[in-house]
């Protein structure tokens, strides 16, 4: 398979105009739906409250809404590694004047649950959403039409957990955005030309690859393949390009860990990882099960991580059974076989890491959250599998497409945070919520319990409820904004240019 030729500046255009159109319908359905609150969102919540309410990094004052917290000398913290709280403080900043511009007060509980919703869609959903873009433009590179591209995007960003996940103050969105943007970045080192550009590229890859591991500490082994790699893109060339790449790296690298560092030892007065503070009476599989719950990876594990009806990928998502098989493909074709096999490498590691855990179901989730991170990179096979299907599998291929899609609509309509104990939720609680129509249907807040008291108006909505709509019907606009961009896609010139 050949490189990409060189686009004109129509051709450039037009990718530009795409990537906006689909990177905005991508933002509008994640902040679609607020997910209320839950004792992940709420642990880093607590903690950004902390920071900019108290200048501290212990959650005192907040902690009672959450028991994913570290006790550590009479003082409650996050047990959440700080990459997302940290990356969310800037929105906190400007929204909290912004809300008082608009005549709310931010320290009430009306406001505090409109700043969780503004950082959630600044440092979640933002992201995320630029994540499909990046993806978009990964399909091109490999030699993917437009149609292809997008199709990888969409079926990404709206037909997986993905969609979820973006939804919420977790941070398994924003780390899997991290790792695309790292790979993309080490991948533009393969034509770079100037010196400036090999440390440049080199320093986004360190930057985008650390704040991942800062978000989550079990990003580090993927951040770390990710830096080999981008130093495997220059190893060709003179040895003063790979020192290049390598300052960059190693720049980016050790930002992100003197926060990382900086963080634990301000908070603990050590380095180990916050998950180590745990309240003996909470998670206690933490300091009986190997190391932090880790052991090894169980076969019936990763069986059920991807294809059981409680947690598995492949049920939740039936259109990706195609991305393991076409990054093969794409290995196949040369080109691009470094890139194919460190993206099925992260994707691998981050399924045996579930599988190792005690507490594999993740809690109340949609699908493999544990794994969450890699499904960006599992899906830059989709538009390779477009390039490669005849017309009767692309066709399979919609069908499932649209299958993913719908179950993952019915998930975020209702609710992303799905039972552990249900053996099958979608088909047990999803499945008939949603056809009664039931939406939005967590009322747990992410307020502390004094602020939200007995009032349930702190939980979950969407922007449809908002304007008045109910039940099913406040699905509508969201569907509307669909319909005027798939009328604008294909009355476009995009799918007609060579």
């Amino acid at each position: 398979m050949r490189a990409l030729p060189e686009q004109s500046p129509s051709h450039h255009h037009h990718h530009c105009t795409a990537a906006i159109l689909l990177g905005l319908v991508i933002f509008f359905s994640f902040i679609y739906f607020y997910e209320g609150g839950g004792w992940n969102q709420n642990s880093r919540f607590d903690l950004l409250r902390a920071v900019v309410e108290r200048h501290t990094l212990q959650i005192d004052a907040y902690h009672e809404n959450t028991q994913d917290k570290a006790h550590f000398h009479g003082h409650y913290y996050s047990d959440k590694a700080p990459g997302l709280v940290f990356f969310a403080l800037p929105v906190a900043l400007i929204a909290k004047p912004a809300l008082r511009m608009a005549g709310v007060d931010p320290e009430s509980a009306r406001g505090e649950m409109a700043l969780s919703y503004l950082v959630s869609a600044g440092a979640v959903a933002l992201p995320a959403a630029l994540a499909g873009v990046c993806l978009f433009f990964l399909g091109l590179r490999f030699g993917s039409s437009w149609s292809a591209a997008a199709f990888g995007a969409l079926v990404m960003s709206l037909g997986t957990p993905m969609w979820a996940y973006a939804s919420l103050f977790w941070a398994h969105a924003l780390v899997g955005a991290c790792l695309i943007f790292a790979f993309a970045s080490a991948l533009q080192l393969r034509e770079s030309e100037t010196a400036l550009r090999d440390f440049l590229w080199g320093l986004a890859v360190g930057l985008a690859a650390g704040w991942a591991t800062v978000t989550e500490y079990p990003a580090a082994p993927a951040s770390a393949m990710l830096s080999f790699f981008a130093l495997s893109q220059a190893w060709e060339r003179r040895s003063a390009a790979r020192w290049r790449v390598i300052a960059g790296v190693g720049l980016g690298s050790a930002i992100c860990a003197v926060v990382l560092l900086g963080y634990l030892h301000a908070a603990f007065g050590t380095l180990r990882p916050s998950y180590s503070y745990y309240d003996p009476n909470s998670f206690s599989f933490m300091q009986r099960q190997g190391y932090l719950g880790l052991t090894y990876s169980h076969a019936d594990r990763l069986l059920k991580i991807l294809f059981g009806c409680s947690r598995g990928l492949f049920f939740a998502s039936p259109v990706l059974v195609a991305a393991p098989v076409a990054l093969w493909w794409l290995w196949k074709e040369k080109v691009y076989s470094g890139a194919a096999m460190v993206a099925a490498a992260i994707v691998s590691y981050y399924f045996l890491f579930n599988a190792s855990f005690y507490w594999w179901k993740a809690g109340l989730s949609f699908g493999p959250r544990y794994a969450g991170a890699s499904i960006p990179l599992l899906c830059l096979g989709l538009p390779v599998a477009w390039r490669r299907a005849t017309p009767v599998w692309r066709r399979v291929m919609i069908a499932l497409a649209l299958c993913s899609v719908f179950l993952a609509l019915m998930v975020v309509s209702t609710t992303s945070q799905l039972s552990m104990q249900d053996g099958c939720p979608i088909v047990h609680s999803v499945w008939p919520a949603f056809w009664s129509g039931q939406v939005a249907l967590n009322r747990e807040s992410m307020l502390t319990v004094a602020e939200a008291g007995s009032n349930r108006e702190y939980g979950a909505f969407n922007l449809g409820q908002l304007m008045g709509l109910r039940g099913l019907a406040s699905l509508i606009p969201l569907l509307a904004v669909w319909g005027v961009a798939s009328v604008l896609w294909w009355r476009s010139e995009f799918d007609h240019a060579p």
